[in-house]
């Protein structure tokens, strides 16, 4: 714990700052956490991918959270992306069955993430896409994204916000397909050295 320290003069000096984390993997993340869709739901779709930072290396200790429109367009009702077992208070993880739309996903030590979810459905005036809020290591507050998906490319280009946007800086936007319902998103918390650009954030105000 901080305590106050005094000068030579007897005035109080500031003390250090501590540390913001990262604790994100102690409380945060539960089980089933990345498993959105319902069990063989045949329209299941996975989406992977790295956090890097500003030096292009993995983010081992990230969190992200995805929201998302069920396939029809509409917003999820069902309660239940994190239930607890009634008898101890355990976390039980999801039931299987409903569709939330929720999904918070840790990376692992090579700043890898797996979702397994449902094609997010369009809302008028905008492409289907999935919201996604990062939280990292040296980030005092968290960033907003999204991710749209490639095969939409008619809705992508009328989307506002894509639209409002350079070809490069789009191009962040958009998950890469790598082979049916897989694609993959990187996420790239500043730009580097290499070819990459940093990933669009969004502020909402």
């Amino acid at each position: 714990m901080a305590t106050d320290s005094v000068t030579p003069a007897g005035r109080l000096a500031p003390t250090p700052s501590q540390t913001v984390g990262p604790f994100y993997g102690y409380a945060l993340p539960f089980a089933g956490g990345g498993d959105v869709a319902p069990l063989r739901d045949p329209r299941t779709i996975t989406l992977h991918g790295r956090v890097y930072d500003g030096a292009g290396q993995p983010v081992p200790d990230a969190l992200l959270e995805f929201w998302q429109t069920t396939p029809d367009g509409t917003t999820p009702r069902m309660p239940g992306s994190l239930r607890r077992d009634p008898v101890t208070g355990a976390v039980a993880g999801r039931n299987g069955v409903d569709f939330t739309g929720f999904g918070r996903v840790p990376t692992d030590a090579d700043g890898h993430y797996v979702l397994h979810t449902l094609p997010p459905g369009a809302r008028p005036g905008a492409a289907p896409y999935l919201a996604v809020c990062l939280f990292a290591r040296g980030l005092l507050h968290h960033l907003f994204t999204r991710i749209y998906l490639p095969e939409y490319a008619e809705a992508n280009a009328a989307d506002p916000v894509l639209a409002a946007l350079e070809p490069p800086r789009r191009d962040t936007l958009i998950a890469t397909a790598e082979r049916e319902r897989t694609y993959r998103f990187d996420i790239r918390i500043q730009a580097g050295s290499g070819p990459h650009e940093e990933t669009v954030f969004l502020e909402f105000s």
